[in-house]
C-alpha cells in the first residue's frame, strides 16, 4: 500500500511538472528616470524630474500555453506609468501600452486582437533611434508625425505577424471603429515587412488612418474607435509610410529612414503631440504633409559603453507655411550590469520658416522661439 502511495504521489508531480513546463506567465519591466535641463520652455530655462526620457516606464505580463502542435495561446498585458509621480500614462489606461490575446503557430505565424503597434513601429520602428533603447522619446521627429515613437497604439485591431522565412517577415493589422452607422469612422490598417540578412536590415511599411478625427470639429470625433485621443493629429485621413535600413559591422551600426505623412481634413492635435501642441498656433484646417530623414549611428565602445546619434531633417507644408526643422541627438550609456544603466544625452532643435510652430523637443514644452537644447542624465532598471 505504501508503495502504491509513493507511486501516485511521484506520477502526480510528473504530471503537475509536465503542465507547469507547457504553460509560463512572465512578469517583466523597465523604469526610466532622469533628469532633464532644457533652455526654453515657454521662454524660460527649466530643471525638471523626467521619466520615460529614452523608454517609457511600464510592467507588463507575458504569457503562453501549449496547445500542442506547435500551436500556443499567448498573451500580453502591459501598463505605462510615469515613475515621477506614479500615474498611469496612455490616457490614464490600466494597459495602455498593450493589451492582446492570440494564437501563434510555429509554421504560420500569430493572430492577436486587442490594443496593438502598428506596423511602422513594428517593423520601421527598430531603425531609427526613436524607436530603440538609443535615443527614445527626445529622438523623436517633430510631433511624432510618423508615430516611430509610439505615440499612439490601435485598438479593436486584430493583428498577422508571420514566421521568420529566411531572414523575411511581414505583417497587417486592422482596427475596427466599432460604430454600426460608421464603419469607416475612426478604423485604422496597416501592413509591413522586414528582411535581415547577415548585418542587414531593411524595413518598410505603410499606416492608414480614416476619420481619426472630427474635420472641422473633434466633437464628433469616434472615440471608440481604432485610435483613441492620444494620437498625435485629428484628421479626416493620415497616411504615413516609411523605409529603412541599417548596417552593423562589428561593434558599429549605422542607418537611415525615410519617412513620410500626409493629413487632410485636419481639425488639430491630439494629446500624443505631447508638449508640442504648446507651441502651435492655428494648426488647423486643410491639409498637411511631412517628410523625414534620419541618419543614425550607434557603437559599443566596450561591452558596457556606448556612443549613439542622429541627425533629422524634416520638412512640412501645414496651415499655409513650409517649416523645416533640423535636430541633432547624442546619447552615451554605461552599463552598471545586464538589467541597469546610466546614461547622458542631449537634444538640439532649430526650425526654420515656421510661423505657426516654435521648436519643441518631444516630450518637453515647447521652447518661446525656434530654439531649444535639452540635456538629461538618467537611470533604467529592467526587470
Amino acid at each position: 500500500m505504501m508503495k502504491k502511495t509513493l507511486m501516485v504521489a511521484a506520477l502526480t508531480g510528473v504530471f503537475a511538472t509536465a503542465a507547469q513546463a507547457q504553460s509560463s506567465v512572465t512578469l517583466y519591466g523597465l523604469i526610466d528616470a532622469g533628469i532633464t535641463y532644457t533652455n526654453n520652455q515657454h521662454g524660460h530655462s527649466n530643471w525638471q524630474e523626467t521619466s520615460g526620457s529614452v523608454n517609457g516606464s511600464r510592467w507588463g505580463l507575458r504569457g503562453a500555453e501549449d496547445l500542442g502542435g506547435g500551436l500556443k495561446a499567448i498573451f500580453t498585458l502591459e501598463n505605462g506609468f510615469g515613475i515621477n509621480d506614479g500615474t498611469l500614462k496612455q490616457g490614464g489606461r490600466e494597459f495602455g501600452r498593450q493589451a492582446f490575446v492570440g494564437l501563434a503557430s510555429d509554421q504560420f505565424g500569430a493572430v492577436t486582437l486587442g490594443r496593438q503597434y502598428d506596423s511602422m513601429v513594428d517593423y520601421v520602428g527598430p531603425l531609427a533611434l526613436t524607436g530603440t533603447q538609443y535615443g527614445g522619446t527626445q529622438f523623436a521627429h517633430p510631433f511624432d508625425n510618423d508615430n516611430l515613437n509610439n505615440s499612439f497604439r490601435v485598438n479593436n485591431s486584430v493583428k498577422y505577424q508571420s514566421v521568420n522565412y529566411g531572414g523575411f517577415k511581414f505583417g497587417a493589422l486592422y482596427g475596427f471603429s466599432n460604430q454600426a452607422d460608421g464603419f469607416a469612422n475612426n478604423r485604422a490598417y496597416s501592413a509591413g515587412a522586414s528582411y535581415n540578412w547577415g548585418g542587414l536590415n531593411v524595413a518598410a511599411a505603410y499606416l492608414q488612418l480614416n476619420s481619426n478625427g472630427a474635420t472641422g470639429a473633434q466633437a464628433a470625433f469616434n472615440s471608440g474607435g481604432a485610435v483613441s485621443s492620444d494620437n498625435t493629429f485629428f484628421a479626416g485621413r493620415q497616411q504615413t509610410w516609411g523605409a529603412g535600413a541599417n548596417y552593423a559591422f562589428g561593434p558599429a551600426t549605422v542607418g537611415l529612414v525615410y519617412s513620410q505623412t500626409n493629413l487632410s481634413g485636419l481639425a488639430g492635435i491630439g494629446a500624443g503631440a505631447s508638449g508640442q501642441s504648446a507651441g502651435v498656433g492655428g494648426f488647423g484646417g486643410g491639409s498637411a504633409h511631412f517628410q523625414n530623414f534620419e541618419a543614425n549611428a550607434r557603437y559599443a565602445l566596450t561591452p558596457a559603453v556606448s556612443i549613439a546619434g542622429s541627425y533629422t531633417y524634416t520638412k512640412a507644408s501645414l496651415a499655409g507655411t513650409r517649416p523645416h526643422w533640423n535636430q541633432f541627438n547624442l546619447q552615451t550609456a554605461y552599463a552598471l550590469s545586464k538589467r541597469t544603466d546610466v546614461y547622458l544625452q542631449g537634444e538640439y532643435q532649430q526650425v526654420n520658416d515656421g510661423a505657426i510652430v516654435d521648436a519643441d523637443i518631444n516630450g518637453l514644452a515647447a521652447s518661446g522661439n525656434n530654439k531649444q537644447v535639452a540635456v538629461t542624465a538618467g537611470l533604467r532598471h529592467r526587470f
